[in-house]
C-alpha cells in the first residue's frame, strides 16, 4: 500500500434501484468518514448529483486519486428507486468488478461494497451467489465471511448454502483451515492472537451423538487439529447458549465460528444490527459491506439509515490501517 494520510477505499455503488446510492452518499458526507478515508466510488454517472464534491476519475486512470469512476450512464428508468431492471442488475455487478479490478492492480487499500441484489444480477444474465464468492473467485483465494460487531464477531463455515446441504459441506480439514484463516485475519485487527469459540451444528452440540454425529465426528476433530497448530480455539459449543452469552459482560471469546448462515447472522443482527459489518477475510486487501440488503420497499423515500454504510466504510479504513501497520518492514 502506498503511504499516505488516509487509506484509499474502492467503493462499489450497489444496486442503482436500491438504497445503496442514497446511504453511500449520506455516509460519505459524514465528517468522521471524510477524515478516515479517501473514497473512490465505482457507480453510475448520476451519483455525481448526490455528491457533487466527488471529482470524476477516468476508468482508465492508473493511480490513487479519490473521486467517482462512472462505470455506467443508466437511463432514468433503470435507476428508479424500488423498480429494478435487468440493466440495473448488470450495472451493479459491473461496479463490483471495476472496484475489484482497481484493487487487484494495487491502487486501493481496501474495498467497501454497497448492497446488491443477487436475484437481479442473476436475472440479468450472470449467476451470482454473493460478494464473498465473487471476490474469492476474482482473487483466486480461500476466503471467510466475518460478521464483525461491537459485541460479537461471527465467521461462517458455510455461506449462502441451502440448509439441507450444510452437513455434507462440513469437513474437518476445511474447518481447521477456516479456524487458521480466522485467527490469522483477526490478529492484525486485534493486535494479538484471538480466542475463538466454535459452534456445534446440531442442537446441544449433538448431545453426545443422540442428535447427530457431525459435532463429534467432524467439528471436534477440527478444533483439536487447530489447537495443535497453535490456534486458540474451543468447542464445539451449543450455539444457542454460546451466542447468547455474547450480550453479557465478560464474554471470553473474540470471535465465534458458526456452521451456517442464519446460525451466526441472527445473533449479530439482534445484538448489533446497525454497527455489524460484513468483512471478507483472506483477500490481499480488506473488504467490508453493511449488513443489510437493497431494501426496495424504502428506496428513495428518505427513510434509509446510512449508519451501517458509514460503519462499513470506517471499518474498511481501520482494517487497512491495521493491516499496513502489521506488515513486516
Amino acid at each position: 500500500m502506498t503511504s499516505g494520510p488516509r487509506p484509499l477505499v474502492a467503493v462499489s455503488m450497489g444496486d442503482p434501484s436500491g438504497i445503496g446510492p442514497e446511504v453511500l452518499a449520506a455516509a460519505l458526507r459524514r465528517p468522521a468518514v471524510r477524515r478516515a478515508l479517501s473514497p473512490l466510488v465505482f457507480g453510475d454517472a448520476s451519483f455525481a448529483k448526490r455528491l457533487p464534491s466527488l471529482a470524476r476519475v477516468g476508468a482508465d486512470a492508473d493511480g490513487r486519486t479519490p473521486g467517482l469512476v462512472c462505470v455506467t450512464e443508466l437511463a432514468a428508468k433503470d435507476r428508479r428507486p424500488g423498480r429494478p431492471t435487468r440493466a440495473g442488475g448488470r450495472a451493479q455487478l459491473a461496479y463490483l468488478d471495476a472496484a475489484i479490478a482497481w484493487a487487484r492492480a494495487g491502487w486501493a487499500d481496501a474495498i467497501c461494497t454497497a448492497p446488491v441484489s443477487k436475484e437481479q444480477i442473476t436475472r440479468s444474465g450472470t449467476p451470482f451467489m454473493g460478494h464473498t464468492e465473487r471476490l474469492a473467485e476474482a482473487f483466486g483465494v480461500e476466503v471467510l465471511m466475518l460478521m464483525s460487531g461491537p459485541r460479537l464477531r461471527v465467521a461462517l463455515a458455510t455461506n449462502h448454502l441451502p440448509l439441507a446441504k450444510v452437513p455434507g459441506a462440513l469437513r474437518t480439514g476445511r474447518l481447521t483451515a477456516q479456524l487458521g484463516l480466522l485467527s490469522k485475519g483477526l490478529t492484525p485487527r486485534l493486535g494479538r492472537r484471538p480466542c475463538i469459540a466454535v459452534c456445534g451444528l446440531n442442537p446441544h452440540a449433538g448431545e453426545g451423538g443422540l442428535l447427530g454425529r457431525e459435532d463429534a465426528d467432524v467439528i471436534a476433530p477440527a478444533v483439536r487439529a487447530a489447537r495443535r497448530q497453535g490456534i486458540d480455539c474451543q468447542g464445539p459449543f451449543a450455539a444457542d447458549g454460546l451466542l447468547a452469552r455474547a450480550a453479557r459482560p465478560g464474554f471470553p471469546f473474540d470471535a465465534a465460528l458458526a456452521m451456517f448462515h442464519d446460525q451466526g447472522l441472527v445473533a449479530t443482527k439482534v445484538l448489533d444490527f446497525e454497527a455489524t459489518v460484513n468483512v471478507t477475510l483472506g483477500l490481499p486487501v480488506p473488504r467490508t459491506s453493511p449488513d443489510h440488503g437493497v431494501a426496495y420497499d424504502i428506496a428513495g423515500r428518505g427513510r434509509a439509515d446510512d449508519t451501517p454504510m458509514a460503519s462499513a466504510l470506517l471499518e474498511a479504513a481501520e482494517w487497512a490501517r491495521r493491516r499496513t501497520n502489521a506488515l513486516p518492514e
